[in-house]
């Protein structure tokens, strides 16, 4: 019994290791690599490195797989047709996450960029006119559809800048709608609109036309150039040694070679413009190089063995055979970039290392996979439900994706929670209801108010407006005893700031970090909407008036008439002293401009604004005369939402039913048929603006915003969480002070 039971342990033990030599010849052993082309030129090449090999005596040697494009060769990759091929960066990506491919092998262009490349926006000197921020209706040349220079960079930093909104993440369509006409290789697609292969020409027979690869003459980054040089296109996206590398006789062919570099410059993300030597500087996007990608179970170290053994006979010194060049095919970069001086083994084999945090940001940009099937959009007050009810039709009349949803929530934090819950999608907030939704509840940025039509607005001053008075002009320094009016509690301009501009200067002084109590304390009475909770004195709601049935009285909504901005102008106008509220707030409620019974007879001249400095002001100078400048409002959503969804369907929205001439009913910044004011956006607002880069809440807010909030400790025993965020939120120092 012992001999069979050692026997049958021996053979199990045999057969472990069976086993693992299979796997290991499986993943190490290869005898041959599989190389997949994708075009007749590439499989000509192909079969001549073959050669190569075999005369070279390098193992393992190389067979030829023929695939239509570079992510059918991912496929037949991944479903072991075959085993390598070189792919630019962004294909590399989409190959990784679809095809669970690895990177092993990167290409090295030059000693100065080493294993990485920079996307960058070439157009010819001669139209000056031209800079990064007027691309709109132009005519485009790419290297070709998906690939890292001529789309996913310079489309990713389109949309992640704002320059170039998607709905319903059809890329596709918005770059067919961006750009005039353009050529991008491979999107001849059934599905895509036809202005993207518009400029494309095809081989020399005019058949091929915009395919993805060397039969279409304008593929790669040459085929890009060349669409630009022979004025086809007005701007071209390619890497940065594209342009010297077809021009001053570097390239032969006779659409180059009367071609000169200085005729040609770089757009820069600043909105300059320089030479085209000047790549490091000037760029959209740091691009990792070409790699070679192979299977997770397929050793890369043996491939690295084979290519680094046949660059050495066959690189740039070769008199027969060369690896990286395509000039005697007629053609640019087969196989390889023609510009890879040699080969190097990637060490850490992931895609997300290979490609690096900068240019996945704006891979990111480009993926749908976030997509929302509905956008449930949180309600406040009445008002704001009926509203969103006719945005949702209105936005649904034209085909706008993804439709809106409303939900009814209390106040801020409710629709914070379920943002967090996944409950909903998405609110707009303030700049301290932003700190509080991104600090507590982790929600991100996804679009943003714009109080101006150019790029600067995106951002407010929190004034404080009086009453003009000859016989009583109090200043800032005299507030103590005063009756105030705010637009709600932690709100930004009604509550943070002025409070926060009280306490710096030293007039508002508190115990435990009872902020509440030293308010109620400094002025005699207040509206503060939102402080009609345990705890919080009531003179804080003292001059409140609730709805129009006296109901709802120091509601955190548009159900009490004085909150908001408009509700707080309106109880300076009818029982207050001061009110604090954004720079906007006078003009848009006097001189006829709102309809409303209390307001009608308004007039702007008969209030003013206080100064930091202890003078008056007219209520046109608050560039001069406020208390700060601050972060506009902006809708925040949970980080698993797509905010180029959000974004884009808000753009589109607002083409139809924004600021100006609308002929559409609906309208996006009017509030006036929904019985209050700012409902779903402020009322202020002139368009949707794109958060760019800066979406985080913390980068929305800015660095002096975080580190004033930041750089305060309340100290006190016993106070409740809630009360300890509201000391945060409402001190505002000097730094952030204007």
């Amino acid at each position: 019994m012992g001999f069979i039971m050692g026997r049958t342990r021996q053979g199990s033990a045999l057969w472990a290791v069976c086993i693992l030599v299979g796997i290991f010849n499986l993943a190490c052993g290869l005898k041959e690599i599989r190389w997949c082309v994708i075009s007749n030129l590439e499989l000509i090449k192909c079969n001549q490195m073959k050669e190569a090999f075999e005369s070279a005596k390098i193992h393992p040697s190389i067979s030829c797989v023929i695939a239509t494009s570079a992510l059918d060769c991912a496929k037949k990759i991944a479903n072991k047709e075959a085993d390598a091929m070189s792919l630019d960066a962004g294909t590399l990506y989409q190959a990784a996450k679809e095809h669970k491919l690895k990177p092993v092998i990167g290409e090295t262009s030059d000693q100065e960029a080493g294993t990485l490349y920079y996307a960058v926006a070439v157009v010819k000197k001669s139209n000056s006119s031209i800079t990064i921020n007027n691309l709109k209706a132009l005519k485009s040349c790419h290297t070709g559809y998906d690939e890292a220079a001529g789309w996913s960079a310079p489309i990713g930093y389109l949309i992640n800048t704002g320059k170039m909104s998607v709905m319903g993440c059809n890329i596709p369509q918005a770059v067919s709608e961006f750009f005039s006409q353009s050529c991008i290789p491979g999107a001849q697609h059934i599905n895509f609109p036809s202005s993207l292969c518009q400029l494309c020409i095809g081989d020399e027979k005019s058949e091929n036309k915009c395919a993805d690869n060397a039969g279409e003459r304008y593929y790669s980054d040459s085929g890009a150039f060349r669409c630009l040089a022979k004025q086809a296109g007005d701007i071209a996206f390619v890497k940065h040694s594209t342009v010297p590398e077809n021009t001053d006789g570097n390239n032969p062919m006779a659409w180059a070679k009367d071609l000169h570099s200085s005729d040609y410059q770089l757009l820069c993300r600043n909105g300059s413009r320089a030479e085209v030597t000047d790549w490091k500087a000037c760029h959209l996007a740091r691009v990792p190089a070409r790699a070679v990608v192979v299977r997770l179970d397929t050793d890369g170290t043996a491939v690295f063995n084979a290519l680094d053994a046949a660059q050495k006979k066959f690189g740039i010194t070769s008199t027969g055979f060369k690896m990286f060049d395509s000039a005697s095919y007629d053609s640019k970069d087969l196989l390889f970039q023609d510009s890879t001086k040699e080969f190097m083994l990637i060490k850490n084999q992931t895609y997300q290392a290979w490609l690096g945090s900068e240019y996945l940001q704006s891979l990111n940009g480009l993926d749908c996979y976030k997509m929302p099937n509905v956008l449930r959009w949180c309600t406040q007050s009445r008002g704001e439900l009926l509203k969103c009810g006719d945005m949702a039709e209105a936005f649904s009349s034209k085909n706008l994706t993804p439709p809106v949803q409303c939900v009814s929530g209390d106040d801020p934090s409710v629709c914070m929670k379920m943002i967090q819950n996944k409950d909903i999608d998405a609110v707009t907030l303030d700049a301290g209801q932003i700190y509080t939704a991104g600090k507590m509840y982790g929600l991100v940025p996804a679009a943003a108010e714009s109080y101006t039509v150019d790029n600067d607005g995106a951002s407010y001053y929190a004034v404080a407006v009086v009453k003009r008075s000859s016989h009583n002009s109090f200043t800032i320094g005299q507030l103590r005893g005063k009756k105030s009016c705010h637009t709600g509690l932690a709100r930004t301009a009604g509550w943070n700031i002025p409070i926060g501009t009280l306490v710096e200067r030293g007039d508002i002084k508190f115990n435990k970090c009872n902020i509440a109590k030293a308010v109620s304390e400094f002025f005699s009475a207040s509206c503060v909407p939102g402080a009609n909770q345990q705890g919080y004195p009531s003179s804080l709601c003292e001059l409140c008036i609730g709805d129009a049935k006296g109901k709802l009285r120091c509601a955190f909504s548009a159900e009490e008439q004085y909150s908001g901005y408009t509700g707080a102008f309106r109880c300076l106008a009818e029982v207050g002293d001061v009110a604090f509220v954004k720079h906007t707030t006078v003009s848009a409620n006097t001189d006829g401009r709102n309809k409303e019974p209390w307001a009608v007879n308004l007039k702007s001249t008969d209030y003013q604004l206080l100064c930091l400095n202890g003078a008056r002001a007219e209520v046109e100078q608050w560039k001069d005369c406020n208390l700060a400048k601050v972060p506009s409002h902006a809708v925040m959503v949970h980080p698993s939402t797509s905010i180029t969804a959000v974004f884009g369907l808000l753009d589109k929205g607002q083409v139809f039913f924004g600021q100006g001439d609308n002929p559409n009913g609906f309208e996006m910044f009017n509030s006036s048929a929904y019985g209050g004011s700012d409902l779903l956006f402020k009322d202020s607002t002139e368009r949707i603006i794109s958060v760019g880069e800066k979406n985080t809440y913390e980068d929305w807010l800015g660095k002096n915003y975080l580190e004033t909030v930041k750089s305060i400790e309340c100290s006190g025993a016993m106070i409740s969480s809630t009360r300890a965020w509201l000391c945060l939120f409402i001190l505002m120092l000097h730094s952030f002070f204007l």
